[in-house]
């Protein structure tokens, strides 16, 4: 029986694409999701997200900021993704943060047998450090970029300093994301 989902994340908007492999269990809920996103990309999980699935919101309905104006929104805490994603191929998004407006597409690439000698969920693969949360979406990212590269620049200093002193943005540990997996799966 085909019990895991390999998922393809993908940061949108970035050149070249930052984005994670994860596998996951087809019993996973949306907002289980929603933490695995956060660990594997790097995010602080400070801001609202909402999942956009077959003409279908899904997110956090009890989050005591939402502050929707319709019924639309879908409770992600009770659907799993294996009760709405069928099929390979298919794609959904998945926004975090609406005010820097973190837009990822997922890509559904397999089922596969559960491996009893692997914990789920696992990133099996990845590219790139995920950008610094807050830092004002795709743009402000490439402009952090711009004024880390130039130690010249007015506020070259002050970013390093928000940063906490370094940002290496070719960095991505799978080792170390899968560490902090293995926590939240405990």
């Amino acid at each position: 029986m085909d019990d895991i989902i390999q998922l393809k994340i993908t940061l949108q908007w970035t050149k070249p694409p930052i984005w994670r492999r994860v596998l996951v269990d087809k019993r996973t809920t949306f907002v289980e999701l929603h933490e695995i996103i956060q660990i594997v990309m790097g995010w602080e999980d400070y801001h609202l997200y909402e999942f956009n699935v077959k003409q279908r919101r899904i997110g956090d309905v009890n989050n005591e900021f939402d502050f929707s104006i319709d019924d639309e929104l879908e409770d992600g805490s009770i659907l799993t993704l294996g009760s709405v994603i069928t099929n390979t191929k298919e794609t959904f998004e998945y926004e975090y943060d609406f005010g820097d407006g973190w837009n990822h597409k997922i890509l559904v690439e397999k089922f596969l047998p559960r491996d009893s000698s692997k914990k789920y969920p696992v990133c099996i693969d990845g590219k790139l450090n995920c950008p610094p949360e807050d830092c004002g979406g795709v743009g402000g990212f490439y402009r952090l970029l711009a004024i880390l590269k130039d130690k010249k620049h007015p506020e070259h200093k002050e970013m390093l300093e928000w940063l906490g002193g370094s940002y290496d943005p070719e960095h991505f540990d799978k080792d170390q994301v899968n560490l902090e997996l293995e926590e939240f799966s405990d």
